[in-house]
């Protein structure tokens, strides 16, 4: 084949391609609100992802009981193009009851790679939930595919002993919205706790509020609005400072006709993609557990879901019934 006319082949692969990616995603056709069911076995807990180049990347706790007749909880990937199709999950954790490495909380984009935070939830005794000694850490990646060993954050400042740090989980990294160069991580301890840095390494303490688990912030309005986990749905807060926080609202999105969520519906994690052609709205992952209390399902029958929103107000999801 001619230079020339391989040229021009590549040339109108790259234009379909491009052109494909700009086409929006037709939420609508989505037929199950549901991305990762769970069974009697398994749970999917606690989604974070990352859009970037056309592909969305998801982020999540697996748990498992397995062969052993233990249970072990994983943090695990998937990617689609679509938010319809996703590959099987890869976990990329250790499996020690020790440490189950769980929880992603997000991922951010610092010094040229890929950040993702997550927590250590030990029950090497079998403890229903995460025992004392429970950390936050942050892993590197420069695919979102292929992580670094896990380093841990030292969140309440560098002369505090790591076991003087006391049970921390459900970490979340954000830039400061007014400084630059300013990192924002967010815990589950003692309520919603605070800590910043200018490099990821040296942490400084700031504050504590009251809040659910598996927080997410974005900025809109020039105030921070924070998603949060109370004891069911997806609450919300709104702050200027990061102090002073105002409760503005409570989602349960379909739960109600959602035997698989009836349970509870947690851990809510919102991308603004309104500026993304192929998207062009707010996505919320979360999961959900039922039929019956998550105390009593925590450890499977958990699913992840997703919905969608243009003002963070109204939401919708696959398969709902339109009005």
């Amino acid at each position: 084949m001619p230079a020339a006319l391989t040229g021009i082949i590549l040339l109108l692969a790259t234009v379909i391609s491009s052109f494909a990616q700009g086409k929006p995603i037709d939420l609508q056709a989505i037929e199950s609100p549901i991305i990762f069911k769970g069974n009697e076995t398994t749970a999917y807990r606690d989604p974070a992802a990352i859009y970037t180049e056309g592909i969305f990347h998801l982020y999540f706790t697996l748990v498992r009981k397995e062969s052993d007749g233990n249970i072990y909880s994983y943090t695990a990937w998937s990617k689609s193009s679509d938010l319809k199709d996703w590959t099987e999950p890869n976990i990329f954790t250790v499996r020690d009851r020790n440490r189950n490495f769980c929880s992603p909380g997000d991922i951010v984009r610092y010094n040229n790679e890929w950040l993702i935070c997550l927590c250590t939830y030990p029950r090497p005794r079998g403890e229903k939930y995460g025992n004392e000694t429970a950390r936050i850490w942050i892993m590197r990646s420069k695919d979102l595919e292929n992580w670094s060993e896990p380093e841990l954050l030292r969140v309440k400042g560098p002369n505090v002993p790591v076991d003087k740090m006391g049970r921390m989980i459900d970490a979340y990294l954000f830039k400061d919205k007014d400084v630059p160069g300013k990192w924002w991580c967010f815990y589950k301890q003692n309520g919603m706790s605070m800590s910043w840095s200018t490099d990821f390494k040296n942490w400084n303490f700031f504050d504590s509020t009251h809040a659910g688990e598996n927080v997410c912030i974005l900025v809109d309005k020039n105030e921070y609005v924070l998603f949060h986990s109370p004891q069911n749905g997806i609450g919300v807060k709104r702050s200027r400072d990061l102090k002073t926080w105002v409760d503005d609202g409570l989602i349960t999105l379909g739960q109600k006709g959602w035997p698989w969520a009836k349970g509870r519906i947690t851990a809510g994690f919102v991308l603004d993609l309104r500026q993304e052609t192929h998207v062009g709205k707010y996505l919320m992952f979360f999961h959900g557990s039922g039929p019956e209390d998550e105390q009593t399902m925590f450890d499977n029958h958990a699913s992840i879901g997703l919905a969608w929103s243009d003002d963070l107000k109204t939401w919708h999801w696959p398969g709902e019934k339109q009005k």
